[in-house]
């Protein structure tokens, strides 16, 4: 099976960002050691790692380094050698940490063809990551994470050309630029990955949609484009056409999993599962069946690749569909604490029922702890009746906010939830507290009643004029 890929291009002019270069002693990959790995000293020119003073650069030679289980730091770095023949320079982020306090470009010079692979862990950037400066780049994410406080620029100068595949994983950064000069030319494509972008910038986002320079499945899915006030963030993700079911990078327990899609009815599909990010070797599983689901057995701690080819018009021309897939695995229990809740003192104490809900494929524990509460000397602490049962009770002695944890394990993951109790001195106090108290207009006194004390209040003032007898 192939997939077809269509890049559409585009040219648009925004602010211009440049990348200043800052004295550092450059510790340059060679690749002389016996692996593949940045922790070998025998792969750099100095013979020695490059610290937190240097600039590594992979500039000379195709290949390069992979970064696994390590966590490395740099002042910055350069991923693009002047290489043909389709060879490139590679950095690849496989459960390893990779930290500068300055920028990390990728495609530097002007014959440069770099690569930045992320596949688990997470790339950290002081200021700004760029895909594409002058030369060529692409950032390939199927998972991690990718930090630039400044920016993600993709696409700079006139000769660059820059691509993202965001296939899974989470890009953050402070903002977005992508074919930033004339001629440059700067693109993405999202899957099963998330863009989260500093403040609201849909517009501008938005803006790079319209002009086909960030696409969705490779034009067979569509945007999700979204802005959370609460965090002053903005989100932007995909999802594909059919709605696949398990979604697309996601975890599904292992056993059986039932593989569904979204097609129009009586359209035959081909169903191809594997485990290769290519479907190399793939089983067709489904051959010109008119079906919109399939079962099939999921094996513990393995990744699987799935797409649905269908076939409109011509039967013995299949339109190829995109690669989904999704993890098996132990799944972590999912932990709800219960709803946050007001209370207040009755005689000094009050006790309040914990009711929460933890749901889990396997057996499991619970436990709850008091994770903050009111600092005062002259009242006890919470105390929890039984920490270790899902349900229980919580005895209260101070006024102030109380935050609760409830974590669940089943010997292999956990999950936890908070839920916050807030104590009053009173009733009337705690039902103000809540955001849709509303006073009742006769409530003259502010005790939540409206009793005989508002009546006096009335009858006091009753038949009293204040208004002006002159202009």
């Amino acid at each position: 099976m192939c997939v077809k890929k269509s890049i559409y291009l585009a040219s648009f002019v925004l602010v211009l960002g440049l990348v200043v270069d800052v004295q550092a002693a450059n510790v340059d990959w060679t690749g002389a050691g016996l692996d593949d790995l940045w922790s070998t000293p025998e792969n750099w020119s100095t013979g020695a790692l490059p610290t937190a003073a240097d600039r590594f650069r992979m500039i000379n030679e195709p290949g390069g380094a992979t970064i696994v289980t390590v966590g490395v730091v740099a002042l910055d770095g350069w991923v693009g050698a002047p290489v043909g023949d389709g060879q490139t320079a590679h950095l690849t982020i496989d459960g390893g940490t990779l930290t500068t306090s300055s920028f990390i470009v990728v495609g530097r010079r002007n014959n440069d063809n770099g690569t930045l692979n992320v596949v688990n862990g997470a790339v950290t950037v002081g200021n700004t990551l760029y895909i594409g400066h002058t030369g060529t780049g692409v950032l390939e994410m199927t998972g991690g994470t990718v930090t630039a406080p400044a920016a993600i620029t993709i696409g700079l100068n006139a000769t660059s050309v820059g691509h993202v595949n965001l296939d899974g994983g989470i890009i953050n950064a402070g903002n977005l630029n992508m074919s930033v000069q004339p001629g440059a030319v700067g693109t993405m494509d999202v899957k099963a990955g998330t863009l989260i972008l500093n403040g609201d910038l849909r517009e501008r986002v938005q803006g790079f949609i319209d002009n086909g320079w960030i696409t969705f499945y490779q034009g067979q899915g569509a945007q999700v484009l979204d802005y959370d006030a609460a965090t002053d963030r903005t989100t932007l993700a995909a999802i594909h056409n059919f709605n696949p079911s398990p979604v697309d990078g996601g975890a599904v327990g292992p056993g059986a999993v039932e593989l569904s899609w979204t097609v129009d009815e009586g359209i035959p599909v081909d169903v191809w599962l594997g485990t290769s990010p290519g479907l190399v070797g793939a089983e067709l599983i489904v051959t010109k069946g008119s079906v919109t689901s399939v079962i099939v057995q999921a094996q513990p701690k393995t990744t699987y690749y799935w797409a649905v080819d269908t076939y409109i018009g011509d039967p013995n021309d299949p339109i190829f569909g995109s690669i989904f897939s999704f993890y098996a695995d132990n799944l972590p229990p999912e932990v709800d604490a219960g709803t946050n809740a007001v209370t207040w003192l009755v005689d000094g104490v009050m006790t309040k029922n914990l009711d929460a809900t933890v749901t889990d494929d396997e057996a499991y524990t619970v436990q709850w702890t008091v994770a903050s509460e009111p600092d005062d000397p002259n009242s006890p602490d919470a105390v929890i009746a039984d920490p270790s049962a899902e349900d229980t009770s919580i005895t209260l002695s101070a006024y102030g906010e109380y935050v609760l944890q409830l974590e669940a394990s089943d010997g292999e993951y956990a999950g936890s939830d908070t839920v916050t109790i807030n104590v009053y001195h009173d009733g009337c106090e705690a039902a103000k507290a809540l955001p849709d108290y509303v006073p009742f207009p006769g409530d003259l006194n502010g005790d939540c009643k409206v009793d005989e004390l508002d009546l006096a209040i009335l009858e006091e003032d009753w038949l009293k004029d204040n208004s002006l007898t002159e202009p």
